[in-house]
């Protein structure tokens, strides 16, 4: 999914045993969270912090998820959650997602966003300089 591509983060997070269902293993619906997690590492990383990326004047929502399991997580285990801008339009961006443990790929994931204007929630292109950050990761990408 990457290529040689640099993660916008990566995010380390360990397993907590509430997260595991009666199987134990890490219940599906966490894995969204965690990735939610990271978007939020990447926005700190990119911008300083989600109230400076607000500042702004855009905001991001989910349109669409797409995950993909490919193994199991277990409690108290270390993961890594890494993303990926794929593609910036006009009022949307799809980032990727991987969770690893170790070498071993666990989850990738797909994440529509749409920028909003705050004030009336609706579709509408982000700020340049928004655009700009955006864009230079996605700088050196194979094709």
């Amino acid at each position: 999914m990457t290529g040689s591509r640099r993660p916008i983060v990566e995010m380390p997070l360990h397993v907590r045993y509430h997260e595991c269902d009666g199987q134990g293993i890490v219940f599906n619906a966490h894995y969204l969270a965690y990735v939610d997690m990271c978007a939020f590492e990447a926005e700190k990383a990119l911008f300083g912090s989600h109230d400076e990326f607000l500042a702004h004047g855009t905001d991001l929502v989910v349109a669409e998820a797409n995950l993909k399991f490919r193994a199991p997580a277990r409690y108290d285990e270390e993961l890594v959650v890494s993303q990926y801008v794929n593609h910036l339009g006009t009022t949307s961006m799809i980032t990727d997602f991987e969770i690893h443990r170790g070498a071993t790929l666990l989850l990738t994931a797909t994440i529509r966003y749409v920028f909003i204007d705050p004030a009336t929630l609706r579709p509408a292109p982000p700020p340049e300089a928004v655009r700009k950050v955006y864009a230079a990761t996605l700088e050196g990408r194979e094709g």
